[in-house]
């Protein structure tokens, strides 16, 4: 099974996740997502796939999302991903692609439900919680 991270090693969160998914046995593709950022249409695909809206990938902490005015309901998904396009850090992270699914992993145990072996037993976060599986 190919497992894919669209990652960003600044982020705690991706950082546990990656982590998890190596415990888990599997070794995954990581996209650096500010770095290579997923196109437009990957990002739409990767969206349907979770079942969430473009809105719902936005990430408001620590990016421009205020400033640009992103709160805006009367927004459409095209100006949105205008904006993404131009700011990837807009995208909330980590996302997570296996064969059994594709996951917005926030909490990072998230991930646990589609690797294909989600036994990792004892997991130790960054900030010291306990995750067992």
């Amino acid at each position: 099974m190919t497992v894919t991270i669209y990652h960003n090693p600044a982020c705690g969160t991706s950082r546990n996740t990656l982590a998890m998914i190596r415990q888990s046995g599997e070794e995954p593709v990581v996209i650096e997502y500010l770095k290579t950022p997923p196109s437009r249409e990957e990002l739409l695909k990767l969206a349907a796939a979770m079942g969430l809206s473009v809105r719902d990938i936005l990430r408001q902490k620590g990016t421009p999302y205020n400033e640009l005015g992103l709160s805006n309901p009367d927004l459409t998904d095209d100006q949105l991903l205008d904006q993404i396009m131009q700011h990837p850090i807009l995208i909330n992270r980590p996302i997570v692609v296996t064969d059994k699914g594709v996951r917005l992993c926030r909490p990072s145990e998230a991930v646990l439900d589609i690797l294909p072996n989600s036994d990792i037993g004892t997991f130790i976060k960054e900030d010291g919680e306990i995750v067992s599986r």
